[in-house]
């Protein structure tokens, strides 16, 4: 199997780093390298790949705050500016860039269709979402997730950013099934949900 696929528990608030590579090819890419970038270069190391790309779902400093020393060890480029349709080749595997602002005004969702795989950042977690401070940024996020749901298949799995669900990762059917934000049917219904948030959560058992 050429994928190498690794899901990295980097600390911070419970933060998911994750690196992609093709074995075949020796070249990987580090996504949202925060706060252990060593672990990031030894990883690369040990399924002896080269990381030729260093990437971010999103700019807060959580999901960045290693980028400079990864790119130290590694001698990598940091790369940014991703637009929606993007793509670009990690060894043998096409990547596809959503640009997804809602959480973040440059929020991407790296899709690598072929393996059926998507880093969602702080988008979409496994049963929650990304938190929003305005009016305008929560109509940003609710357009982003139904680009996503129109976009990726069902049986695509979803690595988010932050360990906040049940489990570290999920599938866009799943997701469509059981969370509570995907289960609304329009903005309004969607903006209700997210202000009565603390109160659902506690009426219907979840962390």
């Amino acid at each position: 199997m050429n994928f190498i696929f690794e899901q990295i528990r980097i600390g911070g608030d419970r933060n998911f780093g994750y690196l992609v590579g093709d074995r075949a090819a020796e070249e990987a890419a580090a996504i949202d390298p925060a706060f252990l970038p060593s672990e990031f270069a030894e990883r690369a190391r040990v399924q002896n790949v080269a990381i030729l790309r260093i990437l971010n779902t999103h700019g807060h400093d959580d999901h960045t705050n290693g980028n400079e020393e990864l790119a130290r060890l590694t001698g990598a480029p940091i790369e940014t500016d991703f637009k929606d349709g993007d793509t670009f080749m990690i060894g043998s595997f096409e990547v596809r860039v959503l640009a997804v602002p809602g959480h973040a005004d440059d929020h991407v969702l790296f899709w690598i269709p072929s393996m059926a795989v998507a880093i969602t950042g702080d988008l979409l977690f496994v049963g929650k979402i990304g938190g929003t401070g305005t009016r305008e940024q929560a109509q940003q996020e609710w357009d982003s997730l139904q680009h996503v749901l129109a976009t990726l298949p069902d049986e695509t799995t979803i690595w988010p950013g932050h360990d906040f669900g049940a489990r570290p990762s999920s599938t866009i059917g799943l997701e469509k099934a059981t969370n509570p934000f995907l289960q609304v049917d329009s903005f309004d219904a969607f903006l209700r949900r997210k202000s009565e948030w603390p109160r659902f959560k506690l009426e219907h058992g979840l962390k």
